[in-house]
């Protein structure tokens, strides 16, 4: 299953949003805060709890000049990845992200939603926090 978020215009180059999306710490920065709790991050690696108790855990990847890639890590409950792409515009840079997952039809039909309003949030905070 691949849900992708729409296109937005962060007012930053894209080497500070690269460098900020690069961290896994900052990613509670993306996260909403009141659907999320126990955030905890190293160099290359973060874990959260979603609402309803669901644990992910996300190891950074990979990382180019036009995208920066989480994968799901052990005990998430189905393999992902997220990307995020960027592509630098005059002096603003365009991003979204793009999850693809491995979620059978049951769940697909449960999560799809939340999940596109997830990716939606994480976009338009970006602009706040890079």
């Amino acid at each position: 299953m691949i849900i992708q978020s729409s296109t937005s215009l962060v007012s930053a180059s894209i080497e500070a949003i690269q460098s900020f999306v690069r961290n896994p710490r900052n990613l509670d920065k993306l996260l909403p805060a009141d659907k999320i709790s126990q955030f905890e991050a190293t160099d290359t690696r973060c874990s959260f709890v979603v609402q309803g108790g669901i644990k992910i855990n996300l190891i950074l990847e990979e990382s180019t000049d036009s995208n920066v890639c989480y994968r799901s890590g052990e005990g998430s409950p189905f393999p992902f990845t997220l990307k995020i792409f960027l592509n630098q515009e005059g002096d603003q840079t365009a991003g979204f992200v793009v999850f693809d997952g491995e979620i059978n039809g049951f769940l697909k039909m449960m999560v799809e939603k939340p999940l596109k309003s997830l990716f939606e949030g994480m976009i338009e905070r970006m602009k706040a926090h890079v």
